[in-house]
């Protein structure tokens, strides 16, 4: 069995005293490939340390819309100079998040347009935050050139009537932990609706870890649980769900 977890940060302090038993473990359970997620300028630069250090670790980078007051000249300058290693497969995380409010409304959208610009640019594929922000992320999607290589809703919250509107844009839906827990009422439906084609699986550890293991930092291997989930909900083997949900990941990501 073959898994991917695509969205996840190992390029977080969270991993600073045992990162390598964290690889070990993910190997172990079957994690062939994990896409590390840039979120400032620091973490996307860890993120491309990694991607050159393990072959099965790949980078993003981007500003997270948290930092987006933070983003200037210099941050611009650094992200379009990581972007260019060859060990970049998306840009990203950007997008909108209104629940934390941590960046003022207007910036988060400048600085989530630059992201999905460069990604053009560069025909990469993006990825994006979305949180209690649906209908201002699709207006951002709507009135831009996105990138050929296309895109995915990361760690989805939304309903199904706002993933319909993502795939009409011919974006892919990631779905993680949430999906585990007992009141993932919204998730379940979308597991069992989203095409099988245009699902992805994630962790977004250290967040967000999945049942049995809620409570604890999350890592790579749990991603297991989430393709569990999925399959339990659409009445498929594990096999079946890590197959295609892998599948889509080297297809988006260029693995």
């Amino acid at each position: 069995m073959e898994l991917i977890d695509s969205h996840a940060h190992l390029n977080d302090p969270a991993y600073d005293k045992d990162l390598p038993e964290v690889i070990r473990r993910f190997k172990e359970a079957g994690v062939a490939a994990v896409i590390n997620v840039g979120f400032d300028v620091e973490s996307s630069r860890r993120a491309l340390e990694l991607a050159h250090a393990y072959p099965f670790i790949h980078a993003t980078v981007a500003i997270h819309p948290h930092d987006a007051a933070d983003f200037d000249e210099e941050a611009e300058r650094v992200l379009k100079g990581l972007s260019m290693d060859r060990r970049v497969v998306a840009i990203g995380e950007t997008g909108l998040d209104y629940y934390r409010n941590l960046s003022p409304r207007k910036q988060q959208e400048e600085v989530f347009r630059w992201h999905l610009n460069l990604a053009r640019e560069l025909r990469l594929p993006f990825i994006i935050h979305d949180r209690e922000a649906h209908e201002d992320t699709l207006r951002v999607l709507r009135t831009e050139r996105l990138s050929p290589a296309g895109g995915v809703m990361h760690c989805f919250s939304g309903s199904w009537e706002t993933a319909k509107k993502c795939l009409d844009l011919g974006l892919y839906i990631s779905l993680a932990g949430p999906l585990t827990f007992k009141n993932a009422r919204r998730p379940l439906e979308l597991a069992r609706l989203l095409p099988l084609d245009r699902l992805l699986i994630e962790t977004d550890c250290p967040y967000l870890t999945p049942d049995p293991y809620r409570g604890r930092r999350n890592e790579p291997a749990y991603v297991y649980y989430v393709a569990k989930a999925v399959a339990t909900a659409r009445g498929l083997s594990v096999e079946e769900v890590a197959a295609v949900t892998a599948a889509n990941a080297r297809k988006l990501f260029n693995l």
